[in-house]
């Protein structure tokens, strides 16, 4: 694996950061428990499918959007370019479209309104004057579909912008990576 005290250091440091970048992957909250309490065959599958699924973001935007973990590891990526709140939105936009009380659509719609869309929001996303002034006018009569226009300029900004870099990232190739050499060895071995 490494050879020579020069490569040592290396090869640890991107151990290290691997480790780190799969930890999104392998902790996920909705299991109801820690990663620590699988044994560690259950780990390493969970980490293999996890890594091949991973092979499958980069065929599109929408199959990483679809992913839990896609989303997870996208989301993460973005907060170290300090640029998550495109994501934030569109996720809470589509949170939105479920809601079925009548009484807090409009609360609600007010609320995302506030934090993503309004001048000098919290966590501003970056949309046109004349979008923000639609969604705005939306807000009158709050229906589920209020921040469409909003939501797919913030999806395409995304899928155009972000994505591509994420793709590029060393986070990301170094999880491709990890698979492709698995089951190049896997095949070496069978």
């Amino acid at each position: 694996m490494c050879r020579g005290l020069a490569a040592l250091s290396t090869c640890l440091e991107r151990a290290k950061l691997l480790k780190t970048r799969l930890g999104i992957l392998l902790h996920k909250p909705e299991l109801g428990h820690e990663a620590e309490s699988f044994s560690t065959s259950e780990q390493g599958t969970k980490l293999r499918n996890s890594s091949e699924e991973a092979l499958e973001w980069k065929k599109s935007f929408d199959h990483l959007l679809k992913s839990k973990n896609g989303v997870a590891t996208f989301h993460a990526f973005l907060k170290t370019e300090f640029s998550e709140e495109n994501l934030e939105f569109w996720l809470a936009c589509e949170e939105f479209k479920k809601s079925r009380s009548k009484t807090k659509l409009s609360p609600k719609a007010h609320r995302i309104f506030k934090e993503f869309v309004q001048n000098e929001a919290p966590k501003e996303v970056n949309i046109d004057h004349e979008t923000r002034e639609i969604t705005r006018k939306n807000l009158t009569a709050a229906t589920t579909s209020c921040f469409d226009a909003a939501q797919a300029k913030t999806r395409t900004l995304m899928e155009k912008d972000s994505y591509p870099r994420f793709l590029k990232s060393t986070s990301y190739q170094g999880l491709t990576e990890q698979v492709i050499s698995h089951s190049t060895s896997k095949r070496l071995h069978t």
